[in-house]
């Protein structure tokens, strides 16, 4: 197993140089072919990755899909599987990619899910502003729903990037890509209130740093400790919707969409790559009109 593990770290240490690749992108792939590597010797008894053929990836697939694994999962798994056998290959560690003709699951089309205006009315309204920690939570959601940007990119906020008197906050996105988003007057005066009332409690005897948002400790947040705050605020406001890392973001474009913005100032906003990824929300918003209709219309 050993020998499969350091073929893995050699390969993470690839594309984290030549890719530039986010801490979170990496440890990704990471799981995934660590998680590959354990059942190809534990349970296929394969010790080198020389020995892999088609047939052990295969199986390995099939595993996935009767512990109820996504098709979304399963895809990303053939990505990062197929991607290292292309590494090993070039490197000369094998003399074949089993990869070769693996075909992609066929993706399932889940729309995002999305919150209603009033939802996220209730949202916002459900931190206490008695405690530092509230307006600093009010502050939180403020700045993802006014923005859209990832709950990643908002850990990593410092102080310079957002500038109230201008308006905007500056967002660095997958790959280090800068982003200007401009912010409503709620996110700018929940910011602003944060800053001066409840940060400096919150650092109280704690080591300055740069952090926009921090905890009680006085420390940056992690990504698991930000969603979690969210959630319970989703439960405090008796949300029943599932709550994952980008409804938020998903809500944010929806509403603009709704509301007749231009797709690509959209795309802009979000920081797409690529448009087609920011159509998807097009389709939630013809999916949220035939709702309203079949709900309203008297002959529907």
């Amino acid at each position: 197993m050993q020998a499969l593990k350091d073929s893995i770290e050699d390969y993470l240490h690839f594309i984290k140089v030549e890719r530039q690749l986010s801490d979170n992108t990496l440890q990704s792939y990471k799981r995934d072919l660590i998680a590959y590597a354990r059942h190809i010797h534990y349970d296929q008894q394969i010790n080198a990755f020389q020995e892999v053929v088609r047939e052990h990836i295969l199986l390995y697939l099939d595993s996935l899909r009767t512990t109820g694994k996504s098709t979304k999962t399963i895809s990303r798994q053939i990505s990062s599987i197929r991607s290292f056998h292309q590494f090993l290959l070039r490197e000369k560690v094998t003399d074949q990619d089993p990869t070769v003709h693996l075909e992609m699951p066929k993706k399932e089309q889940s729309l995002p899910k999305v919150l209603s205006v009033e939802e996220i009315d209730m949202l916002i309204a459900a931190p206490s502003i008695e405690k530092p920690q509230g307006i600093r939570d009010i502050a939180i959601l403020e700045i993802m729903y006014g923005s859209g940007m990832r709950i990643s990119e908002l850990i990593e906020l410092n102080l310079e990037d957002i500038h109230i008197t201008m308006g905007f906050v500056r967002v660095f996105g997958k790959g280090g890509k800068e982003r200007i988003i401009p912010l409503g007057r709620g996110a700018l005066e929940a910011c602003n209130t944060y800053l001066e009332e409840a940060r400096p409690q919150l650092l109280g005897n704690a080591p300055k740093n740069d952090a926009f948002f921090i905890t009680q400790r006085g420390k940056r947040f992690t990504r698991q400790g930000c969603w979690k705050i969210i959630k319970e605020h989703a439960e405090t406001a008796n949300i029943s919707k599932e709550i994952t890392p980008h409804v938020l973001r998903h809500s944010f474009a929806t509403h603009l969409i709704e509301n007749g913005a231009d797709l690509r100032a959209v795309q802009e906003l979000l920081g797409h790559a690529d448009i087609s990824t920011t159509q998807i929300y097009t389709h939630v918003s013809k999916t949220r009109l035939s709702e309203v209709y079949k709900q309203f219309h008297p002959r529907a």
